[in-house]
């Protein structure tokens, strides 16, 4: 698959958006910096592919705009070695940046399609390190649970009780929370079984988690 220089110099300039824009963590701004974006779209947007905003890729699903994968990433303060649970693997561009992070990723994908689509994908560009599933990502995946972080990247009615159970003590959650027009970004650090600490960051647009314990279908 092709990444040119000039691919890697519209990226450079993506990345100083994001400094612009706030944010800080140069492992971030490196792995964004790294991952060549315009692969994971469809053809009809490639000209397009480092501009700071989301596109659709089927399925009814989007690729995150790069200013929210940034935040999203940095609020998990992630460290090289993390278990890190990704609820909504969509497009499969925020799996790999938490790949190039360091972190051990678990994704999982509701949308079948999708989940084949990016699973060639991850496969084609090499981040073999990502352990992909089909399923209902509302549950978590309890079965390799206890996680260091875990983010979802679609639009919860509510902080999910599951994915709270399968977050170690110490450990962060980062959702998006809300309605299904817009959402309030959290990050919730576990502090004991049974309590949290709680802060928002802000107001952002995802496509609706989907299944049980979130937006019905």
């Amino acid at each position: 698959m092709m990444d040119s220089y000039l691919h890697k110099g519209k990226r450079q300039k993506l990345v100083k958006i994001l400094m612009e824009k706030g944010i800080k963590d140069p492992r971030v701004l490196e792995a964004i910096g790294n991952i060549p974006r315009h692969l994971f779209l469809n053809s009809a947007f490639l000209e397009k592919a480092y501009e700071d905003i989301a596109f659709p890729i089927g399925e009814g699903q989007t690729i995150s705009q790069p200013y929210t994968v940034a935040v999203q990433s940095e609020l998990l303060e992630v460290k090289k070695g993390d278990k890190i649970l990704e609820i909504g693997t969509g497009s499969g561009y925020q799996a790999c940046v938490l790949q190039e992070l360091g972190a051990k990723v678990y994704s999982i994908e509701y949308q079948r399609k999708l989940f084949h689509k990016t699973n060639q994908l991850l496969d084609n560009l090499r981040y073999t390190k990502i352990k992909t599933f089909f399923g209902d990502g509302s549950k978590g995946l309890p079965q390799y649970a206890p996680y260091d972080k875990i983010i979802v990247t679609c639009g919860a009615p509510t902080v999910v009780q599951s994915l709270q159970d399968q977050l170690k003590v110490g450990g962060i959650l980062v959702i998006p929370s809300g309605g299904r027009d817009t959402q309030t970004m959290l990050k919730l650090v576990k502090i004991t079984e049974n309590s949290y600490e709680s802060n928002e960051y802000g107001t952002f647009k995802f496509v609706p988690l989907l299944g049980n314990n979130g937006w019905n279908i």
